[in-house]
């Protein structure tokens, strides 16, 4: 993956060029040369909840996946329409994923990176969200007012008080873990989310008025199955954090590429829902439906990002992976490595990049998830040093013990 982004590189420094400035690389953070006056676009689009990769990216090349998988494999590719798509001989696109995703893929604006995540083996959604955010590597103590898009801001000079084409917005109800730092910038959410329907105590005087009537079994039963429900979605949306839903994230993807073709220069939205301990379905299902509106809401993306999109580099990550095998609800429960997505039209893709391992029993990590071989902190350094001419001082600012770039790894 080292030519991810050679496409983005030509173009700052056909920017560069037309300042006078083409001889040298950019020191943006001391600004000894006049910086461009609108900066590459980046996109992070975190997935709360752990998203199962392998209901998006299947190893059909690995037989231990089918067996591990009996009601969640995806179906070999066999050419028919609606069927998976091949990326190569050894994985394949989930048929939900592939009307919005294929056309990306084949004009080389859309990369997987398999095996890929953080040392983190916590398996906890709050801990490895938050080691993630921090982007402060494994070692003893945690900042937390230093996340790792805030430093990169600082090293970019860009903020909320900079410019049109140099703005930094989350878009989201508060201020990402990502963002905390001393570098001013911003939040907004998209939409509000307001609770549908009634609260437990508007429950209780239904229940009240309807008691010792013939429908007060059935309101006690409907009550009762609501607060069931409630529940379970309550444990789902601990996990998600306040994350916007899948569903509707088409619409919101358009405003988020019209506000950053116009102004926002780095950005962040997270989406939830992705903790699928039961139902997950494979083709179809639960996972399959949520990957088809984040895909689309990929495309909407593109669209209104107009020209600006072969300027852009998004990337759409999770904490962690799921299990390799569906477990007995025919779900999948916490793992370790993941999949990420790396696309935008200055995106070298149409590839499977990164290190890989043949998936067996002796290579699954503690016999039960994807290893973990790109680490996010050195895929995330190698394309900024692309996209923004960072040296590695500069990204030592941002991951401070990211030494040089392993290459091996992007």
């Amino acid at each position: 993956m080292t030519d991810l982004l050679h496409a983005s590189r030509r173009h700052w420094l056909r920017q560069a060029a037309a300042l006078g400035a083409a001889s040298a690389l950019p020191v943006l953070s001391t600004r000894l040369w006049a910086a461009p006056p609108s900066l590459p676009r980046f996109l992070l689009v975190f997935l709360r909840g752990a998203y199962d990769a392998h209901g998006l990216l299947a190893p059909t090349g690995s037989e231990l996946y089918f067996s591990s998988r009996p009601t969640t494999a995806l179906a070999k590719p066999d050419g028919s329409e609606g069927g998976s798509l091949a990326l190569d001989g050894d994985w394949a696109l989930a048929p939900a994923a592939v009307p919005a995703l294929a056309p990306l893929w084949r004009a080389k604006q859309l990369a997987f990176v398999p095996f890929a995540g953080s040392a983190d083996l916590s398996r906890s959604h709050f801990e490895t969200q938050d080691s993630f955010e921090l982007g402060q590597g494994e070692g003893p103590g945690r900042n937390y007012r230093s996340g790792f898009i805030n430093r990169l801001a600082a090293v970019l000079g860009a903020s909320s008080r900079e410019p049109a084409g140099r703005e930094v917005l989350a878009f989201t109800p508060g201020l990402p873990l990502s963002f905390q730092g001393p570098q001013v910038v911003a939040n907004h959410p998209l939409r509000s989310v307001q609770s549908l329907g009634v609260n437990d105590e508007q429950a209780r005087l239904i229940e009240q008025m309807y008691g010792g009537t013939r429908l007060a079994p059935a309101v006690a039963d409907g009550f009762e199955t609501r607060r069931e429900v409630m529940k379970e979605l309550g444990q789902e949306m601990a996990a998600s954090r306040g994350a916007m839903p899948a569903a509707g994230f088409e619409a919101e993807a358009h405003r988020i590429g019209t506000l950053m073709r116009e102004r926002v220069a780095l950005g962040f939205v997270d989406i939830g829902g992705w903790d699928t301990h039961a139902n997950q379905g494979g083709a179809t299902g639960t996972l399959a439906t949520k990957l088809g509106e984040l895909s689309r809401g990929m495309v909407s993306l593109a669209k209104a990002l107009g020209p600006q999109w072969d300027n852009t580099v998004v990337v759409v990550a999770s904490e962690f992976g799921r299990t390799f095998r569906e477990n007995g609800t025919r779900g999948t429960d916490h793992g370790h490595g993941t999949v990420y997505w790396v696309l935008g039209g200055a995106v070298s893709g149409g590839k499977i990049a990164g290190e890989q391992v043949a998936l067996t029993p002796q290579t699954l990590h503690q016999g039960r998830d994807m290893p973990v071989l790109t680490n996010y902190r050195a895929m995330l350094a190698a394309l900024w040093a692309r996209q923004y001419g960072l040296s590695p001082a500069q990204l030592a600012r941002v991951f401070a013990d990211t030494l040089a770039l392993d290459m091996k790894l992007v």
